[in-house]
């Protein structure tokens, strides 16, 4: 049985950790998921780390940064982190982010989220389930989370 950890955070604007944990069920019926969640991102690296240290195949981080520059350090901060938990790790750690001044309206925002959430966590089963050759066949496609996808060129 395959084991996730889903971390999110309580300054999120939307429950991105439930939309993560459906979709992940969904996609992995033989699964066990833990969840932890924590105050904001730059508690997100220790998290998934933690998760990790439990038994975890994969973690998805989930995390809402606000429209200061302090919040846009943080982030910066926050996801340095969590590439440094893979690579000591070898796990593959999903960062999944909104970023307020992507909308102006609460509506937006919370679509944005639930796209990206959703996608991100279905990339995670992907690779923990099948390995590094499962996302092979979207490979140069174009595909976005939060958005329409762009496409491939030519």
């Amino acid at each position: 049985m395959r084991k996730y950890g889903v971390a999110d955070t309580t300054f999120s604007r939307v429950n991105m950790g439930d939309i993560a944990e459906r979709t992940i069920r969904k996609d992995d019926n033989d699964c066990e998921i833990v969840r932890y969640t924590v105050p904001g991102i730059k508690d997100l690296p220790v998290a998934a780390k933690k998760l990790i240290d439990s038994g975890c195949d994969g973690v998805i981080t989930l995390g809402w940064v606000g429209r200061t520059q302090l919040d846009k350090y943080s982030y910066i901060s926050s996801s340095i982190g969590l590439i440094m938990v893979q690579i000591l790790t070898s796990k593959h750690v999903m960062d999944v982010t909104v970023h307020e001044e992507e909308a102006e309206h609460p509506d937006d925002l919370v679509r944005i989220a639930e796209d990206r959430a959703t996608k991100h966590a279905r990339n995670l089963v992907r690779l923990v389930r099948d390995g590094g050759k499962s996302l092979r066949e979207y490979a140069g496609k174009g595909l976005r989370q939060g958005y329409e996808n762009a496409g491939e060129l030519d």
